[in-house]
């Protein structure tokens, strides 16, 4: 399953470089905010995909490590990075389920759209836990399901549609469990909302026509109370709920 997720995502490396979805975000600027409190000596963003993480983290850390597990998008990182003159990032491939890192040697941990393409939510967690050190940040964020099982049946179903390697949008609930699991101690969540533009949305994982269509048909046969949820509009743009967790 992981080379296959490695194997989708390896050619559209670019096209979450350049997205705008991915590249600004009252998330992201929750993060900037967070880590000018820590100025942190070493820092690593979990699951790095386009690199927007790191690109904000870099002018408040010493070092920046850039992982994830598609090689194409550790090199398209690279690149953005050193247009940009931003040399404190270094890229580094892997999974987030085995990290290649000694227990406690980053002062931050921080993960941004990525925990819904892991394999196991649960080891990665273990592993970003394991690499922290004692006191240090973590910073993770991501899409997650409603609580309300049609809802989140429906939110499953389209994102597995558009994208084939999505493993799972996990619930709030499933979060807060698996952060104490790992060890982690929360100190703030701050739920979010995020708007998809369809088109935008569908052309970035270069989803099939069919699939296209199949989304936008059940869209448009689910109940009221859940179109409702995820604001749908006529064109198939939709809104989801995303979440920024902090922990010790």
């Amino acid at each position: 399953m992981s080379e296959f997720v490695t194997g989708h995502y390896g050619p559209r490396a670019n096209d979450y470089v350049s997205s705008q979805t991915h590249a600004v975000g009252e998330d992201l600027e929750r993060l900037v905010a967070l880590l000018r409190e820590e100025t942190p000596g070493v820092a690593l963003d979990l699951g790095c995909g386009g690199g927007h993480v790191s690109y904000a983290m870099a002018p408040f850390c010493g070092q920046v490590v850039a992982y994830d597990p598609t090689l194409s998008m550790a090199n398209a990182v690279r690149n953005e990075a050193e247009r940009r003159g931003l040399t404190r990032i270094r890229p580094v491939g892997g999974f987030a389920e085995s990290l290649p890192f000694a227990e406690g040697i980053f002062d931050v941990v921080a993960s941004r759209f990525s925990a819904h393409h892991w394999c196991d939510l649960q080891a990665g967690l273990n592993e970003a836990r394991r690499v922290l050190r004692r006191g240090g940040l973590g910073i993770f964020i991501d899409t997650v399901a409603p609580e309300a099982p049609m809802a989140d049946s429906v939110l499953q179903a389209i994102e597995t549609l558009r994208d084939p390697s999505h493993m799972r949008n996990y619930r709030v609930s499933e979060w807060r469990r698996s952060l104490e699991s790992a060890g982690f101690a929360l100190e703030d969540y701050q739920p979010l909302r995020l708007k998809l533009d369809f088109a935008s949305w569908v052309a970035r994982t270069r989803t099939p026509a069919l699939h296209q269509q199949a989304i936008l048909s059940l869209q448009r046969a689910t109940d009221a109370g859940t179109r409702q949820h995820f604001a749908v509009e006529a064109d198939g743009s939709f809104t989801l709920d995303t979440a920024l967790f902090t922990v010790r």
